[in-house]
């Protein structure tokens, strides 16, 4: 009877079952993941998740797993993507320019951007079809790209003797033992995350020139594993722009960059000075109302989940209160529909973040009376029921702008009523320019999933797991509703604190570490891991009451206003 292995000629072959798409697979020696793949299939998959765990198309299985291959229309995949080709991107530049200093970030648009610097050509279209015609012949040649782990002693020189300063400081605060880095062609550098097994695999991606920047297009598992259309967002490009100087002037760039500023004891003059930049921000929009205030009659606030709408719209009405003007807050929440009037989604639940699970012609209308001074009987809607109920009734004089916070508030079709003249619109984001070093930056979005997931286990008490089983349908919402709406804003705020993560460390790592490797999110929760152990703790005892970062880790002066 066959029991896990066979006796052959006196020896023991060993036998493992791998399930692929419900199929069971029987093999006596290891084989990789890649040998798993169809070919006709082979050039759809870029990586997979072995028993929950990501791994590279390389992996060697040689036990009893369970394999699930990824496409680009997964996020996790994407990032594979992007990893692998912002390393052929690097090493483009390097083989056609040695001595070149090479930083990336993500950009407008769903890209990424480049920036060269030390070389002595101009940033031209010439230039970008260079680089990428060398992308294109490294892609050509399906170079391997050979991963090698080593001490961290090991890592250290080896990122020294490449010119690699930022990989060599960064590397100081991994939490591992060992670090890796990838070898192809002679080419060596780290890229933070997994990468795809050859150079032939990334074959879909768009070189732009964005002077003095060049715009990196790529699949994005937003779009379907396709790449997204270029759209030039000037008003974002100038937020990501202002970031870049400002890190540059605090010498605050990289992970190391914060992390030396802590340990040195500069943390609080640090911290300072992000906060200052916060209200420099707001008296510059608090300004820029206060000139137009003959016709603003609404201020209309939007920007996806924890970006920090809550205590930007409160520190604003203080701004504008130190101006002279009285504004009153309304929220778009207590506007929604009874639960039986919402549109459902494609899974047939409730879709509570759609336009239409507003009460939109109630809202126009109140809206349109309160500007003309009449008396209105707010709603209330008590989520708790699902049901509406009426709250105060009140009456404003014609100079009283009305705050609206809110997914909808930037979508005209809310405010319908109201002509543009009388709106103002602003749009809310944290926009880091951080990197783990030059060729690593920070994401935006897990950026704020962090920051959700602190305050979710605050305020509602709710585990790490529960906020990423959220996550994906948020995320479809702010791409469906929040960012088409931001191309004709009038002010974009940058909610970043620099220092934040190494503040939110000590709440985020326990939350995080709930999740076991066997669970279908633990691939979510040792990306965002692995990054957030490399700040060095941040005593929260010198943060600000009235701070932005309160709104997620608690101790707000504004926690208790409606």
């Amino acid at each position: 009877m066959l029991v896990g292995f066979l006796w052959l000629k006196e020896r023991v072959i060993t036998l493992f079952k791998v399930k692929i798409n419900n199929q069971i697979k029987e093999f006596d020696k290891p084989i990789r993941a890649l040998e798993l793949i169809n070919e006709k299939d082979k050039h759809e998959i870029f990586a997979c998740k072995i028993n929950y765990r990501l791994r590279e198309l390389t992996y060697i299985i040689n036990r009893d797993t369970e394999v699930e291959f990824l496409t680009l229309s997964d996020y996790n995949a994407m990032l594979v993507y992007q990893n692998s080709l912002r390393y052929v991107l690097c090493m483009a530049i390097h083989n056609l320019y040695p001595n070149a200093k090479v930083e990336i970030n993500h950009f407008i648009s769903q890209t990424m951007s480049c920036q060269i610097t030390n070389i002595d050509e101009f940033i031209d279209s010439n230039l970008v079809n260079k680089i990428e015609n060398e992308m294109r012949r490294i892609i050509d040649l399906d170079l391997p790209f050979k991963k090698r782990t080593v001490s961290i002693d090991e890592a250290m020189k080896i990122f020294d003797d490449n010119g690699f300063e930022d990989k060599k400081r960064a590397t100081k605060y991994r939490p591992e033992d060992t670090a890796h880095f990838y070898e192809c062609d002679g080419y060596i550098n780290y890229m933070f995350g997994y990468m795809v097994p050859s150079t032939g695999y990334l074959k879909e991606f768009k070189l732009i020139l964005y002077y003095p920047f060049i715009v990196i297009q790529f699949p994005r598992s937003t779009n379907k594993g396709e790449i997204p259309e270029f759209k030039d967002e000037p008003t974002f490009t100038k937020v990501i722009r202002e970031s870049n100087k400002w890190g540059e002037i605090v010498d605050a760039k990289t992970i190391s960059d914060i992390n030396e500023k802590t340990e040195s004891l500069k943390i609080i003059d640090f911290i300072n000075m992000c906060e200052s930049r916060h209200n420099d921000m707001l008296c510059e929009l608090g300004d820029i109302i206060k000139k137009n205030i003959d016709t603003i009659r609404l201020i209309t606030i939007a920007g996806p989940s924890s970006s920090g709408k809550t205590t930007f719209s409160n520190r604003l009405r203080i701004a504008l209160l130190n101006r002279g003007i009285k504004p009153i807050r309304i929220s778009i929440d207590n506007y929604y529909l009874e639960r039986k009037y919402c549109p459902l989604d494609e899974n047939g639940n409730y879709d509570l973040e759609h336009i239409e699970a507003i009460d939109i012609d109630l809202f126009n209308e109140q809206m349109l009376a309160l500007i003309q001074g009449q008396k209105v009987t707010l709603p209330y809607f008590n989520f708790k029921t699902g049901k509406r109920e009426w709250a105060d009734t009140i009456q404003i004089d014609k100079n009283t702008p009305i705050i609206l916070e809110g997914i909808h508030a930037l979508n005209d079709r809310l405010t319908s009523l109201i002509p543009k003249y009388q709106k103002f619109k602003i749009f809310i984001a944290p926009t880091p320019q951080t990197h783990i070093d030059a060729h690593n930056p920070l994401s935006f979005t897990d950026l704020r999933l962090i920051r959700r997931m602190v305050r979710d286990a605050r305020t509602r008490n709710s585990s790490a797991k529960e906020t990423l089983s959220m996550w994906d349908s948020v995320r479809k919402g702010e791409y469906k509703w929040i960012y088409p709406c931001q191309d004709d804003v009038d002010y974009t705020f940058n909610s970043e604190l620099a220092y934040e993560l190494g503040v939110m460390k000590k709440y985020a790592v326990p939350l995080l570490e709930q999740i076991d490797n066997e669970d279908e999110y633990y691939i979510d929760a040792n990306r965002l891991l692995k990054y957030i152990k490399y700040f060095v703790d941040i005593d929260d005892k010198f943060i600000p009451c009235n701070s932005l970062l309160r709104e997620f880790i608690g101790g707000s002066v504004f926690e208790d206003l409606k």
